[in-house]
């Protein structure tokens, strides 16, 4: 998959109501959506540390701070670059707070926690999962995770990171 359509299938995931703009709102809720699947405090250290990543990757994607992020602003902005410097300590906490048991690792229940409330597909969780536990051990780790959704924003090869964003086939 080239650059171009993997980024587009991150902002239509993004943009939750299709609107053609990610709103500051759609794009918080994340979190939001994330700490309320695991049951997690407000006040959870790693609540707070993902909403202040999650400022700081808004402040970067809305350079010009009107509140709301084209196709075109993020394909300007996204890619390998951004991940590495603004969009990793997000996606890490994200994880993190999936990561109820805290070993480093998802099992197939807190990633389809996470990636349910992250709004991809159901269809697709298993697949993603299965492309990421390359050994087989029913675990996801970090790292790997990471290093998919990196791959497929920057469009390189990312089997995972597809079966993560793609939109689920019609019935």
């Amino acid at each position: 998959m080239d650059e171009t359509a993997a980024k587009r299938l991150v902002f239509a995931m993004l943009d939750a109501d299709g609107d053609g703009v990610i709103s500051k709102a759609e794009y918080s809720a994340r979190v939001e959506r994330v700490t309320l699947a695991t049951g997690r405090t407000n006040d959870d250290p790693l609540v707070v540390a993902a909403r202040a990543n999650g400022a700081r990757a808004w402040a970067a994607m809305d350079a010009d701070g009107d509140g709301g992020v084209t196709f075109d602003e993020y394909a300007a902005w996204a890619g390998a670059e951004a991940f590495d410097t603004v969009c990793e300590p997000v996606l890490a906490g994200l994880f993190d707070l999936a990561d109820t048991d805290g070993d480093g690792a998802l099992d197939l229940k807190e990633f389809t926690t996470l990636r349910a409330a992250l709004g991809n597909p159901a269809g697709n969780i298993e697949s993603a999962f299965a492309a990421l536990d390359g050994d087989g051990d029913g675990l996801v780790a970090r790292a790997d995770y990471l290093a998919s959704v990196r791959a497929h924003v920057a469009g390189e090869n990312s089997p995972a990171g597809e079966a993560l964003y793609a939109r689920a086939a019609p019935a």
